[in-house]
């Protein structure tokens, strides 16, 4: 194993990468001011953007939850990697060569590069395989659901060889070794000897949100394999099913773009999907849909006109018309809440799922199929009535006290009152009824928080919640910027400090210096500066802003990576050094001021005729500050 990469490489890496292109993989980020991005934060649930990330300074901020770093520090959080495996990732992507404490190259065992590069290999195998005598099967059975080879092409569809050790063999001959072939899922560990963990069978390729395969999705195709229907990627270092989505790598900038997402049952749906234009089509493997696939879309589908929920994007659930669809709906509802964007569902008719649709009614089928999503709300309450007789009075009575806890979840009140009437036209029931049906189920889902979860506070206009959001990661009560007085005073002395910790290089360094060692007036962002003066050294440093917090306080860390990260009072287009310089000769000339107000003090205080030196002294310093104002105004 290589010993630890040169801190002048990590460095130079970091300088390199631009953190907006890494993120942008992950979150939808759009403008937010001058050299600031902001997007909803992939590590916590909101609705309203408070994720920063600064290109500048190379750093990202959530003034939400407070997660903050660099580049590899969001490598590392986002994708479940150590320190050496983001830089390794980082280093790969722009072509630097990286060099070892020993002199050692990068590590080729077991780690996450290692794992991606075994599942590429193994893809390519298997897509090479699809033309194989052998593969005819897999052929037959993407050609009677109306996949040609161009489309299996495009989706990267290949098949596994019915034999024990074809793909072994493969992939030793490329250089893996058995153990890190059965940690990335590819071989299985029998009694005795390790074999093909997929055998006779169609394989997709599983991706992440960056292109990289992670994992596979394996289909049944002959009589004599004993095994599930799909067999997909166990869990690994790099596949964790919860977060995964097939066909992300495909629909994430459609999704960014076009603000919805469709959710489908299989990988044949999302084929079917895109190949009839419905390009932002993903589907779970092997899982129910649940928070951490929420997680995944949610800064895709981003809050692009703030907190007004019709305009946040939509989350279209498709689902087959038997009992597993419906439990599937079920399980999509509980989750409704926590997107900030309308949830909808589309059901095809005759049971068929986008698959069959397409094979039997055409590309625009299925996108009639999407066009006609029905709100969730209103699905869940046909749903319920579904179940009940409403020929006869008992069975309607039955369907109100089902039905009236959906309705009662709703917290928009002017749709709280259009479903009132909606069921109440259902049931054949006078409103006020259903009204106070809703009450009564209101109040007792208000006092059952065990049995049924709290209501979520309704934050938002046309928000609508039957179970709590998940609680925010308690922020610490420490330093922030939020926390700033708004006076004048106090955002020159801020907009000086971020100026300094996000383009450290703009202004000239003796100006610098000075704003370093100008009296600041709020105690908080004086500790900053006091941080900012410790660390003068290193202002030209790639890390200047980590240097900077090895010398702040713990209380104010916080304080310091918002300042970071946070948006510059600027237009975007403006000159930065002017800006920079501007802003910091603001804050000098402002120290000059009061120096020289102290100085006319003491010399007025001081008598002509007992301390003429004295006041000489004093009178020297006064022309020298006004100097240095003139100098400051380039008079």
């Amino acid at each position: 194993m290589p010993g630890l990469i040169l801190r002048n490489d990590i460095d130079e890496v970091r300088s390199r990468v631009n953190i907006a292109d890494i993120v942008s993989d992950y979150v939808s980020l759009k403008g937010a001011g001058i050299g600031s991005m902001k997007g909803l934060c992939p590590f916590h649930d909101e609705r309203s953007p408070s994720f920063h990330v600064r290109p500048q300074a190379g750093r990202y901020h959530c003034f939400g939850c407070g997660e903050d770093g660099d580049v590899f520090s969001f490598i590392q959080k986002m994708d479940h990697t150590t320190f050496q495996e983001a830089v390794e990732r980082m280093a790969a992507r722009i072509n630097f060569t990286l060099h070892y404490e020993d002199g050692g190259q990068a590590s080729d065992h077991g780690n996450r590069a290692r794992l991606l590069a075994a599942n590429e290999a193994a893809r390519e195998f298997f897509v090479e395989h699809l033309t194989a005598a052998d593969a005819e099967p897999g052929r037959r059975f993407l050609g009677e659901r109306g996949f040609d080879p161009t489309a299996a092409a495009r989706f990267g569809v290949g098949f596994a060889p019915k034999s024990f050790d074809a793909l072994r063999t493969h992939l030793k001959g490329r250089g893996f070794s058995e153990e890190e072939l059965v940690t990335a899922g590819l071989l299985s560990q029998g009694d005795r000897n390790v074999y093909d963990r997929f055998r006779g069978r169609l394989i997709w390729p599983i991706r992440d949100v960056t292109g990289a395969t992670i994992g596979f999705g394996a289909r049944k195709l002959l009589d004599d394999d004993n095994g599930p229907k799909y067999l997909n990627t166990p869990e690994t270092p790099v596949y964790h099913k919860s977060q995964v989505l097939y066909g992300i790598d495909l629909a994430r900038r459609d999704i960014s773009k076009d603000k919805r997402v469709v959710i489908v049952e299989g990988y044949t749906d999302v084929m079917a999907c895109h190949l009839a234009g419905v390009t932002t089509a993903v589907a779970t493997c092997g899982t129910s849909f649940g928070v951490d696939h929420i997680k995944v879309l949610r800064p895709m589908l981003g809050d692009s006109r703030g907190s007004d929920v019709s305009a946040a994007g939509e989350v279209v659930f498709t689902f087959d018309p038997d009992e597993a669809g419906q439990r599937a709906a079920s399980r999509a509802f509980a989750e409704e809440q926590r997107f900030a964007a309308q949830t909808f569902v589309a059901v095809a008719p005759d049971n068929l799922d986008p698959c069959d649709l397409r094979l039997n009614r055409g590309d625009d089928a299925v996108r009639r199929l999407v066009e006609g999503k029905r709100p969730m709300f209103e699905f869940m309450i046909k749903r319920t009535l579904a179940g009940h007789d409403l020929e006869t009075v008992e069975g309607r009575v039955a369907a109100l006290r089902a039905s009236a806890p959906v309705v009662a979840g709703i917290r928009d009140v002017s749709m709280t009152s259009g479903y009132v009437r909606q069921l109440a036209g259902w049931l054949g029931v006078d409103p006020p009824d259903v009204q106070s049906a809703v009450d009564a189920a209101r109040r007792q889902l208000a006092h059952a928080p065990k049995a049924v979860e709290r209501l979520a506070p309704a934050s938002e206009p046309g928000r609508q919640s039957i179970t709590s959001l998940p609680e925010l990661p308690p922020v610490d009560e420490s330093a922030s910027i939020l926390r700033l007085p708004d006076d004048p005073a106090t955002r020159l002395e801020r907009d000086a400090l971020m100026a300094i910790l996000q383009h450290p290089a703009q202004a000239p360094r003796d100006l610098t210096v000075q704003a370093v060692f100008s009296q600041l007036n709020n105690p908080s962002l004086a500790v900053v500066r006091d941080a900012l003066a410790a660390s003068l050294d290193s202002l030209d440093a790639a890390n200047f802003v980590d240097v900077v917090l090895e010398q702040t306080p713990a209380p104010f860390a916080q304080l310091v990576k918002e300042l970071a990260v946070g948006p510059l009072p600027e237009r975007e287009g403006s000159d930065m050094g002017l800006y920079c310089t501007g802003v910091l000769s603001s804050l000098v000339e402002r120290d000059l001021l009061r120096q020289k107000a102290e100085l006319l003090g003491r010399l007025h205080r001081t008598d002509a005729k007992t301390e003429p030196e004295a006041r000489r002294e004093i009178a020297q310093k006064l022309v020298e500050i006004e100097s240095s104002r003139r100098r400051l105004r380039n008079e």
